[in-house]
């Protein structure tokens, strides 16, 4: 999809299509589309984390608080959102055994529990066994600095999902 093709999008189609760029958060790009036309997809990024930076403390918890537990219930139970569903996959936490699963969901509520929020990492670029280190790693973080840190890896996953329906979109032109 090129910069022309989002300038043309309805205010509906433009939530629909970057919708889940942020996972279960349409209000973000429903936010940022007034701000078109956008010079470059690089530049609709740069909205959209403009959006997620000047929100307050209590506003990035609630982004955070929309996500679901890495290899966690909603993974096993075929309820996450395709793009979710794919981004675990490629790490490998479809295909945990029983002692895995078990520790991660461990860990995940110790998590939980600690900052109030679910774990989030960028896992597509990662693997089962580097999700669980930083899991364990993480847990010693600070809250502010958790909320900081999460808050990246939101971006690192909104801008593969922008990357996404980018270049889909010109594969399937071709």
């Amino acid at each position: 999809m090129d910069v022309g093709a989002i300038h043309r999008l309805s205010y509906e189609d433009f939530v629909s299509v970057f919708g889940n760029v942020v996972e279960r958060c349409p209000f973000i790009p429903a936010a940022v589309w007034s701000q078109r036309p956008f010079p470059s997809v690089a530049a609709l990024q740069a909205a959209i984390f403009d959006f997620i930076e000047a929100l307050p403390e209590s506003g990035k918890e609630g982004i955070l608080r929309c996500l679901s537990d890495l290899a966690g219930k909603e993974l096993r139970g075929g309820t996450l959102s395709r793009e979710s569903r794919e981004e675990q996959g490629a790490a490998g936490l479809d295909r945990m055994d029983a002692a895995e699963v078990s520790r991660m969901a461990r860990l995940n509520a110790q998590y939980k529990e600690r900052f109030g929020f679910p774990f989030v990492m960028c896992a597509r670029t990662s693997d089962k066994a580097a999700i669980e280190e930083q899991l364990r790693e993480r847990l010693r973080n600070a809250h502010a600095q958790e909320i900081s840190r999460a808050v990246e890896e939101v971006k690192k996953i909104c801008r593969l999902r922008l990357q996404d329906l980018v270049l889909t979109d010109q594969i399937n032109k071709l």
